[in-house]
């Protein structure tokens, strides 16, 4: 068995804390923090995956009004404990070129597009602790027969939960987090 490099090694008993991740140089991109340990981003990402963020990310830099700006693959600090890097988020605060992570009270809208390796921390984990940290709007992106499905939520206050707001094929038109109007059929080849 090959020895674990010493910056893989946590710095105390408890584990790691979201800070911790921009003192990690060595670390693989897309590394993220849940609930106190490191998850790698290891196998391929498929060119699928890659086209959708890309194409989504400039579809709805398009649409998003000027107060707000649309961030691929950065972190949110939702607590100590957990800095969840998704695909793409839209958030209230302006552009800062060093940025490594956003406050979740900054983020509007969490969008993960679901991969094999991620599915499940997409479909349950980040769906419950993206909706306890208070962000309204999370999208999760499924492939069908090749094609795009947003399954979109929309944080119930009252609650602290996720409700659905819909599950979007073909197109998508939402009013929240800001106008949205979507042709999804055009977001992959």
């Amino acid at each position: 068995m090959t020895e674990l490099p010493d910056w893989m090694r946590p710095p105390r008993l408890e584990g790691w804390y979201a800070d911790d991740l921009d003192r990690l140089p060595e670390a693989p991109r897309h590394t993220e923090l849940i609930d106190g340990a490191l998850v790698f981003m290891m196998s391929p990402q498929r060119s699928w995956h890659g086209r959708l963020v890309t194409a989504l990310t400039v579809a709805l830099m398009d649409q998003a009004p000027d107060a707000y700006e649309v961030d691929r693959e950065m972190t949110i600090r939702l607590d100590a404990r957990n800095r969840p890097e998704p695909d793409l988020l839209v958030t209230t605060v302006p552009y800062v070129a060093d940025r490594t992570w956003y406050a979740p009270e900054d983020v509007l809208l969490v969008v993960e597009v679901v991969s094999p390796e991620s599915a499940h921390r997409d479909r349950t984990v980040k769906l419950r602790k993206y909706a306890e940290a208070g962000i309204a709007h999370y999208w999760c992106v499924e492939e069908e027969d090749g094609s795009p499905v947003v399954h979109a939520y929309e944080l119930d206050r009252p609650t602290g939960a996720y409700a659905p707001a819909g599950i979007f094929r073909r197109s998508l038109r939402l009013p929240a987090p800001f106008p949205v109007d979507l042709d999804l059929d055009k977001l992959t080849p």
